[in-house]
């Protein structure tokens, strides 16, 4: 499997030979030189990680972090040549999860980055394990269509980029179209961890999910909130 990165970094040497590196260990990388573009490109490209340079013009990757993280449920990576305990315990504070110096050997920061990767979807590796998503057949609602084998998403004759978590929880929602799911079960599916009452990364997935299928957020038609029982993919909101 190829995983989507986002790599902010405004040396174009540098940048370069790390994702020429990444290419050929299954990350397709794209590089952005600088910060205050960053968070447009993230939201375009829809990627599984995002690695963050410290130092870069327009914004710094601290701040891109910070205005990140409540939106981005996949791994942030601090990739910087700043060693310094303060910028590592903030970086750590503000989201990231994990902060690397740009001096560590190439293959550790492989090592490093599949492990934050494997971190991210422990679930569905033992749900594809058990029943690849591939043997199942394309969904259609209307002018929406989602095809599992080649992971593409049509809405109204356009494509939507989702990252390989929103699109997960995309296909859980709509193979049980018209079904209530709690948020226990999306976050057990997803992640393989139980609700405790106070994680809210699957109502931040549903929101932005909404945003790419063009749904209103104060009164949802497609996905919508089912008061104190979950979320409901619903079958007429396609048309």
């Amino acid at each position: 499997m190829t995983y989507r990165i986002v790599f902010v970094e405004d040396d174009p040497d540098l940048a370069e030979l790390i994702s020429d590196f990444l290419s050929r260990h299954e990350m397709d990388v794209v590089i952005e030189p600088r910060g205050d573009t960053a968070l447009a490109t993230i939201e375009r490209e829809a990627p599984d990680m995002v690695l963050l340079d410290i130092m870069l013009p327009g914004k710094d990757g601290l701040s891109i972090c910070r205005e990140l993280r409540p939106n981005f449920d996949g791994p942030i990576i601090m990739l910087t040549s700043l060693d310094s305990d303060m910028n590592q315990i903030l970086g750590l504070e503000l989201g990231a999860n994990d902060y690397i110096l740009k001096t560590t050997p190439p293959s550790v920061l492989v090592a490093r980055l599949r492990s934050q990767l494997r971190n991210m979807r422990p679930a569905q590796a033992a749900s594809e394990a058990a029943a690849p998503i591939k043997t199942q057949r394309k969904l259609v609602f209307g002018q929406l269509s989602i095809d599992p084998v080649s992971r593409d998403v049509i809405l109204e004759r356009e494509k939507v980029a989702l990252s390989t978590s929103d699109f997960d929880l995309l296909w859980l929602l709509a193979s049980h179209a018209g079904e209530t799911l709690n948020r226990d079960i999306l976050l057990k599916e997803m992640r393989g961890v139980s609700y405790d009452g106070l994680d809210r990364s699957i109502d931040v997935a549903i929101s932005r999910l909404r945003k790419k299928l063009g749904d209103n957020p104060t009164e949802p038609f497609r996905i919508k909130t089912v008061r104190n029982r979950g979320y409901l993919f619903s079958l007429s909101g396609w048309e």
